[in-house]
């Protein structure tokens, strides 16, 4: 196992979170049928919103294979923070750090910075994604979190969300 570092995202790393940003919609292309736009980039209005009062951004860092040098492999977008009821906006782990448990240890050091009540939402039809997301929840919150299906707000052909809604009291 690589040693890793997340810590939040400084005021001037988020232009390292928007090249990571481009991967992240690119993996999720061939689930939610996206596209680049015309200047060649992915849609990125929810990264445009950070930083935010209510927001966090946090990057997860490992020495680069070849040179040493500490490098960004994955980020986390949060809102809600201070509210009590935080919602994972975001979430990426680069390919070659996927399965090293990585993300599953990203996810948990996000979700302990924020005690409260959670959601995390994912695509349905990402099948690795429901796996990861429930086997964090069943980790970070035993039996205390469901599942729920919604619709898409204006997107009644596509398939609807799933979401990880936490029931705690007094975490």
């Amino acid at each position: 196992m690589l040693a890793h570092q997340v810590k939040p995202v400084a005021d001037d790393q988020w232009d390292i979170v928007a090249w990571l940003w481009q991967d992240f919609r690119h993996d999720l292309g061939t689930v939610v049928n996206g596209f680049p736009y015309a200047d060649g980039r992915y849609q990125h209005a929810w990264l445009d919103e950070y930083p935010r009062a209510d927001g966090a951004g946090y990057l997860a860092w490992q020495p680069h294979p070849r040179t040493g040098e500490q490098a960004p492999v994955g980020f986390a977008l949060v809102i809600g923070v201070g509210t009590g009821q935080c919602r994972m906006r975001a979430f990426f782990v680069v390919p070659a750090a996927r399965r090293s448990g990585l993300g599953r240890r990203l996810a948990r050091d996000v979700i302990d910075r924020h005690p409260g009540e959670w959601e995390i939402p994912f695509q349905g039809d990402n099948v690795g994604a429901g796996a990861f997301w429930r086997a964090v929840a069943d980790d970070a919150f035993a039996t205390a979190w469901s599942e729920t299906t919604e619709p898409v707000p204006g997107k009644p052909d596509v398939p609807p969300d799933h979401w990880i809604r936490t029931q705690l009291s007094g975490r």
